[in-house]
């Protein structure tokens, strides 16, 4: 399979608008971490799906890097606080995983049928919460955070597998919804 990272040499006005909008809709959701993950969770995973699929994966990257740093930056999280120089890049890789399963179901599906999208969006889900449970459950918190309550550290296991499964899964459900009907203008507008 042939990738092409195509970069473009200018950005457009409507691609700058674009992203700035969804930046500012994942930066302003953070604010209600403290509220329901099960808010911000999605919304962020909905704003780097549809970054990625409008906007390019090399774009999708860029924001699943911002998104751990700006949320640690607003909530203060003490468990990303704990260790945050192995906690945000692993967050990161992360929504990177989610970004390329999306991009390369969506993209490079040699019929570019419909289906490429579920199945981008179901496999970068698993795939997310597998690492992210793996690396950041597994090995990061029992190991490193041990400064962290027990019952802490339990809760942020969940946390980084379990709802990290649930929040994507909703995601991918509201991208479907967003992208069925307004994909194509999305798609326009961006170039």
């Amino acid at each position: 399979m042939n990738i092409d990272y195509k970069v473009e040499k200018h950005i457009s006005n409507k691609q700058i608008a674009i992203g700035g909008v969804l930046l500012a809709i994942m930066i302003g959701s953070q604010f209600f971490k403290n509220l329901s993950v099960y808010i911000t969770g999605p919304i962020v995973n909905v704003v780097l799906v549809i970054v990625t699929l409008t906007l390019g994966l090399v774009m999708g990257i860029i924001f699943s890097i911002i998104a751990p740093i700006t949320a640690f930056l607003i909530t203060g999280s003490p468990v990303v606080a704990a260790a945050p120089h192995l906690m945000i890049p692993a967050i990161a890789l992360g929504n990177i995983i989610m970004c390329v399963c999306v991009y390369l179901f969506y993209k490079h599906i040699k019929n570019k049928t419909f289906i490429g999208l579920p199945i981008g969006l179901i496999a970068g889900s698993v795939l997310k919460a597998l690492f992210m449970g793996a690396v950041i459950s597994n090995f990061i918190l029992p190991r490193f955070c041990t400064s962290l309550p027990e019952k802490a550290i339990g809760i942020a296991q969940k946390t980084f597998s379990v709802t990290q499964l649930f929040t994507a899964l909703i995601a991918s459900a509201v991208v479907m919804l967003i992208w069925i009907p307004a994909g194509k203008f999305l798609m326009r507008e961006a170039k």
